[in-house]
């Protein structure tokens, strides 16, 4: 390699390094000359309809990928990707938000330039970048820009949240050292120390002397890396287990030993006697917002509980900071004894996520939420990626039983609905991109299906472009239920507010450029909805496909789910 490069190159380098092989992002005045260096670094430039799509389609392809990164021009592209680069600060994606600006001289004279306030004052869009990312800079040296790159990727990828890059127009094309590239940027690791020794074998001494020990796992293994780690340890310990929304898809749930999504006070009885009943309870990778713990009810009681987060372990109530789960995890499962652990020889009959077949219901019946869910599982095949958009498609995904090696995109807590339309194109990206790297768990074929009502799909419909320019293998199940049946069933059934406009929805895929047999197919009944999912162009063809599920107004998950969406309206108040 040169001594010298341009400073994109030496960041388009950066981000390839760190398995990023895409970029999302809208052209401006501001980045098109940075935009000259993507596709020469041997990067795909995807193009998408806005920018509040490709940062909702960075978050999706980082949450497979390891990390993502989109590119918008100064103040009014940046702003408009700003909700999404909030969510994925909430839910822990790894973004990197890179914006051109205006050349140096400009902001240095206070110049009254366009996508301004034209009040002369630049630094407001990143002053409110800071309160969404975990990490900012801003490349005003060409001698300094290297290591200022290379320490904000550090920040993202150590913190699992997005960083803010900015570059200047005319900095773009300036020569740095190249010297930097010859190490990659990764997370340190931390060497072990006395105190960690003694906070492990407290631990250890904890689980060793459990007779009722369960496990509760979180969505925040994937911004610890501690995925594989923690199914060594519910596979090992072959304890009862159970997961949150946001880690449901993380692990393997085929083994008897899991029990799918505890939903708190709003779980059967049976369920919520045997949780309450455990001495000890491993929780790895807490988020514990409303919503990821049906309004806090199925937050595990301190008392019991040995929590990993990225900062602290929770010790039954005693706090120990400064204990990273990257560093704790590994070395608690090095050190684990299986033979002083209580081994589960038999206990009571739980449920698990089941399947429900075609014969459970009468053809001639309307499709109806109650079973819908259990029913579409019977589609998921291994390496699936499967994401239920905010609302009944989001809660009733839930309830299914995912294959091995299926990721499930579920509300968690941004909650911005639209999101799933894009972070579908950007979770089909990376997927694409795993498996042609021979790095997806050895599957050669494997499809992104989102599921989305005819509310959110509104939103950000436009995305099905992107989908289809970029050739990706989506399909898509809208559900119409003509409306926000999920805002109905918590407040105003009736009004007008709830209401949407209606859509020729099966007639989107050609009007943003799909084929002319691109396989579309409407269901009204369980019998018309069996022939839809056997038709072979819908199960094994390529690109873009869609089904439109007709769903009544009205009708939402039935028992304990509906209490808990009606219950939100009280923490809304």
């Amino acid at each position: 390699m040169a001594p010298t490069i341009k400073l994109a190159e030496y960041l388009f380098s950066r981000l390839k390094q760190l398995g990023i092989n895409s970029i999302h992002g809208v052209p401006g005045d501001f980045n098109l000359t940075l935009l000259d260096y993507v596709e020469p670094a041997g990067l795909l430039w995807v193009g998408n309809a806005n920018e509040l799509n490709a940062a909702y389609a960075a978050d999706g392809y980082a949450r497979i990928k390891g990390a993502g990164a989109l590119i918008t021009t100064f103040g009014v592209g940046e702003l408009s990707a700003i909700n999404a680069i909030a969510g994925s600060y909430a839910e822990r994606a790894p973004v990197i938000h890179i914006v051109g600006t205006p050349a140096r001289s400009s902001q240095d004279l206070r110049v009254l330039q366009h996508h301004t306030f034209n009040d002369g004052e630049y630094r407001r869009f990143a002053q409110m970048h800071a309160h969404v990312t975990v990490a900012q800079t801003r490349l005003w040296d060409a001698g300094q820009s290297p290591e200022q790159i290379d320490s904000i990727l550090q920040q993202c990828l150590l913190h699992s949240r997005p960083v803010y890059i900015e570059i200047p127009v005319d900095l773009v094309d300036s020569l740095v050292s190249s010297e930097r590239l010859s190490s990659e940027i990764s997370v340190p690791v931390n060497e072990s120390t006395p105190t960690q020794d003694a906070v492990l074998a407290k631990v250890l001494d904890k689980l060793y002397a459990a007779e009722r020990p369960i496990i509760f796992v979180d969505g925040e293994i994937r911004a610890l890396g501690i995925i594989d780690d923690v199914q060594e340890f519910v596979t090992s310990t072959k304890w009862p287990t159970w997961t949150t929304p946001f880690g449901k898809g993380l692990l393997n749930e085929t083994p008897s030993n899991f029990h799918g999504i505890y939903r708190g006070k709003y779980d059967i009885p049976e369920v919520q006697r045997f949780i309450d009943d455990a001495d000890l309870v491993v929780c790895f990778g807490p988020h514990f917002s409303s919503t990821n713990t049906f309004a806090f009810s199925s937050v595990p009681k301190a008392e019991v509980t040995i929590s990993f987060t990225d900062t602290e372990i929770n010790l039954q109530s005693e706090v120990i900071r400064d204990m990273c789960a990257r560093t704790m995890v590994p070395r608690l499962l090095r050190s684990l004894d299986l033979s002083k652990v209580k081994s589960y020889e038999s206990y009571p009959k739980l449920p698990r996520d089941y399947l429900v077949p075609f014969s459970d219901v009468r053809g001639s019946d309307p499709i109806t939420q109650d079973r819908s869910w259990r029913i579409l599982a019977n589609f998921i095949r291994p390496g699936d990626i499967v994401l239920g958009e905010t609302g009944t498609a989001g809660y009733g995904c839930r309830e299914m039983s995912l294959p091995p090696h299926t990721r499930l995109f579920t509300p968690v807590t941004w909650l911005s609905i639209g999101y799933m339309l894009p972070a579908a194109q950007g979770a089909a990206l990376a997927q694409r991109e795993l498996i042609a790297a021979s790095k997806y768990h050895g599957i050669k074929e494997a499809r992104t299906i989102l599921l989305i009502g005819d509310g959110s799909f509104q939103m950000t419909a436009q995305e099905l472009s992107t989908i289809i320019y970029n050739n990706l293998n989506v399909i898509v199940f809208l559900i119409n239920n003509d409306g926000y049946t999920i805002e109905r069933c918590i407040h105003g059934a009736t009004q007008r507010y709830n209401d949407v406009a209606s859509w020729r929805y099966l007639q989107a895929p050609s009007f943003f450029g799909a084929k002319e047999d691109a396989f579309t197919g409407e269901a009204r009944t369980w019998a018309e909805l069996e022939k839809v999912l056997g038709n072979e162009k819908l199960t094994d063809g390529s690109g873009l496909r869609m089904v439109e599920i007709f769903m009544d107004r009205e009708d939402a998950p039935e028992g304990p789910l509906l209490q808990y969406i009606q219950a939100q309206q009280k923490l809304r108040k």
